[in-house]
């Protein structure tokens, strides 16, 4: 490729897939799906706008109160101050310096959520774990925000790291279509979620098998408040959101007082069921759980749920759970009992039966790949064991030496006095942001690298600006993709900005660490060493791939991994053989009852999963907040990325707010009208849309708005986490509990 060349096209690939790109004049001009995805993404069209928007960060900016005074509040509001590269790099690292030598680096948080580039090297949350390691380490965040609860409360159920299970031991597409008969998919699978994936997803084929599933007549059945979660065709069980958990122990009623009950199975692979039967039954409580009663909880007809129980046991089923189902109080629940029902119905480790969790949450999940290593960029290792739940930063920031429970453990959060963040808004990510914003106040000392004046920027008291994607040179590989590509950089940076690396060996070299950090190596040195050492491993595997030069040539190339196999399940062994081939667990089984969970006290997340109603539930409801709202993930980005040229759109802002036709007439609301979404945290505008697609009762608002400037009563653009509530699911996970939120809406004349 002709850096020089007036026009060109390459294309690069992003966690949204690969795509086509136009340069022309050192400008992006446009975007086109590449040509071996089959049902490619949309999420690029906006990219030229947003690569060269007004919003980027253009020179490095340090907020004038922290500057001339080291003023903590005004964090959102105050003016920032351009600075020449080697000045702002100095005082930054005079600070980082000042705060770890005076505070120790227990006192330095090091956030960044990985979503910021799918190149392998400049891989933001990498770049700073690194960078903040070379200086003596920080206080480390455990899990995401999308299944922070489900890694915590899976291991003690299947005794496997939940990631592993999740992207590395789940049936497979090709398993799903020629095995199962009955899907039931817990909060739906849903295509447009699996637009994105972690390092990219070339071929996004979740859609597709989807219609092959239908197309040989699989019952699939929708289980959730809204029908879109599922492709057209499904059945759908429109259920209370927060309410699976009920439902999940009535149909496990039914097969144990039908005789349906797979006893010899739970005689064999699981531990505790004699436990958990007599809270099932009502034997212990008083409250057997039957149809009826989990009818006034759910919503679905106990003759529905009757049925639905009998057909699960009497077909090959396979139970999928969204990931959205762990964001709610007591999150932990609907996962734990998702696996006693399958357990009970018998068919864990056989082909397109069981459980599975994440299928269509992200592009990955369902793929069949042989595995191979990947490229990584070392983040040394850090000598900080501190690490706190990453969705409860703001308690964190808070509650300095404040004592809180997760997973068995009891310990004082940190006193953080330095925040450095690289890749990822928590503007976006984490609830209740009105709290946040004031909980952020509190640090000392808070750093950016940042392409644009996101919210989290605006929030920050040195803000460096850093290349995108498509500013500087990579490599493209995901271990849940079978393409390799090699990511051009495509236009010169935009203003002053510096990738990642650069920034953080500016950094290192001015607090003495710079050989440490960098090895004496630049940026295209290290891109030399990770791709060779990749190269060595394909060919240790028998897999031929070209040398750098090769790869930039030819720009992508497809790897010889993917399998049509079955039978590479998890559990596959187990059944074949639990006692040679055990699980994790304490028992070697299924844990249906955890002596070790037990063990913790918790009196909400006991020994074995039980019906536990959110503290703010539909049933005891103010009247000022009757609906129950839902934030899913958005079609037309990741996260927020993009967002800045999306709302430039004519009508695209503020963001839609879906809901019933029921729940509109009562309050004179029509498709299109400016809305007002608000409870006692906050509140948001919204355009409505009204559909019977969503339950009664329950809104749909996604997330990606990006957060407005504080001093308003009102976040302009319609960002669900001003609404949301900042509680831990649980003491066990302590993840994120957005989707336990009651809101009113109300038409906003202007």
């Amino acid at each position: 490729m002709d850096d020089t060349a007036a026009r060109f096209t390459r294309v690069t690939s992003s966690h949204w897939g690969a795509f086509e790109v136009d340069v022309e004049n050192d400008r992006i001009v446009a975007t086109r799906p590449f040509s071996g995805d089959t049902h490619p993404s949309h999420i690029p069209d906006i990219l030229p706008q947003a690569v060269h928007h007004r919003s980027r960060v253009a020179r490095p900016s340090i907020r004038r109160g922290w500057l001339d005074s080291r003023q903590r509040s005004g964090r959102g509001t105050g003016d920032f101050v351009e600075l020449p590269w080697d000045e702002a790099l100095d005082i930054a690292a005079a600070e980082i310096d000042r705060i770890r030598k005076t505070h120790g680096n227990e006192a330095i948080f090091g956030g960044s959520y990985g979503w910021s580039s799918a190149g392998r090297f400049h891989h933001a949350q990498s770049q700073v774990h690194r960078f903040l390691n070379s200086i003596g380490g920080y206080v480390a965040s455990f899990g995401s925000y999308s299944t922070g609860c489900a890694q915590s409360i899976m291991p003690h159920v299947f005794g496997i790291n939940f990631l592993s299970l999740l992207y590395e031991h789940q049936e497979g597409w090709h398993s799903i279509h020629d095995h199962t008969e009955t899907l039931v998919m817990f909060g739906g699978i849903n295509p447009k979620n699996a637009q994105v994936s972690m390092g990219g997803v070339t071929d996004h084929d979740t859609a597709g098998w989807m219609q092959r599933f239908l197309g040989k007549g699989m019952y699939c059945l929708n289980v959730g408040p809204q029908r879109t979660d599922a492709p057209a065709g499904c059945a759908w069980l429109p259920v209370r959101p927060g309410s699976d958990t009920a439902l999940m122990l009535a149909l496990a009623y039914v097969l144990e007082s039908e005789g349906l009950t797979d006893h010899a199975f739970l005689d064999r692979y699981t531990e505790g069921f004699a436990r958990f039967r007599p809270y099932l039954m009502g034997e212990r409580d008083g409250t057997p759980k039957t149809p009826e009663w989990a009818a006034e909880l759910c919503g679905a007809a106990p003759d529905a749920i009757r049925d639905l129980a009998r057909r699960m046991a009497s077909t090959r089923t396979l139970i999928t759970v969204a990931w959205s189902l762990q964001r709610g109080e007591h999150g932990e629940q609907p996962y734990w009992m998702s696996a006693v029902l399958a357990a009970m119905l018998g068919q864990i480790g056989l082909p397109g039966g069981g459980v599975g969790y994440g299928y269509g949450a992200i592009g990955g999940v369902g793929k069949t790949l042989d595995a191979m290593s990947g490229m990584t960029f070392s983040q040394l290792t850090n000598p900080v064991q501190t690490r706190i739940p990453v969705a409860r930063i703001a308690d964190m920031l808070r509650n300095p030496g404040q004592p809180y429970d997760f997973n068995g453990q009891r310990a004082p959060y940190p006193d953080i006095r330095l925040i450095y963040w690289a890749g990822g808004n928590p503007y976006h990510h984490h609830q209740d942001l009105n709290a946040l914003h004031e909980a952020w106040q509190q640090p000392e000392t808070i750093i950016v690298n940042e392409p644009w004046w996101t919210a989290t920027a605006k929030r920050a008291d040195i803000v460096f600006p850093a290349t995108t994607p498509y500013e500087r040179e990579d490599i493209g590989r995901s271990s849940l993709d079978d393409h390799l590509f090699h990511m051009p950089r495509l236009v010169s940076p935009v203003g002053e900005a510096r990738d990642d690396y650069a920034i953080f060996a500016g950094l290192a070299e001015r607090i003495g660490v710079g050989e440490v950090f960098s090895e004496g190596r630049s940026a295209d040195d290290w891109i030399e060493i990770l791709y060779a050492d990749y190269r060595e491993r394909a060919a240790a595997q028998g897999i031929e791939i070209p040398d750098l030069d090769g790869l930039r040539q030819e720009n992508w190339i497809k790897l010889p991994i993917r399998s049509d196999r079955v039978g590479h399940s998890y559990f596959g062994p187990f059944r074949e053989d639990p006692e040679q081939a055990p699980l994790g667990t304490p028992s070697g089984r299924i844990e249906i009852f955890s002596t070790t969970i037990d063990g913790f006290g918790y009196d909400d997340c006991p020994g074995h999963p039980i019906w536990l109603p959110p503290s703010e539930w539909l049933g005891s409801a103010a009247p000022e907040a009757p609906l129950h709202l839902v934030s899913p993930q958005p079609g037309d980005k990741l996260h927020s990325q993009l967002e800045s040229a999306l709302a430039d759109v004519p009508g695209a802002r503020p963001a839609t707010l879906v809901i019933h036709p029921d729940d509109a007439a009562t309050r004179a609301i029509s498709t299109g009208d400016l809305l007002r979404v608000f409870n006692t945290r906050g509140a948001c505008r919204a355009r409505a849309q009204v559909s019977d697609d969503i339950r009664p009762g329950v809104v749909a608002l996604p997330t990606g708005a990006w957060f407005s400037d504080p001093g308003g009563n009102i976040d302009l653009d319609g960002n669900p986490n001003v609404l949301t509530k900042d509680v831990g699911t649980s003491k066990l996970g302590q993840g994120c509990s957005a989707h336990t939120a009651l809101v009113d809406v109300a038409r906003l004349d202007t």
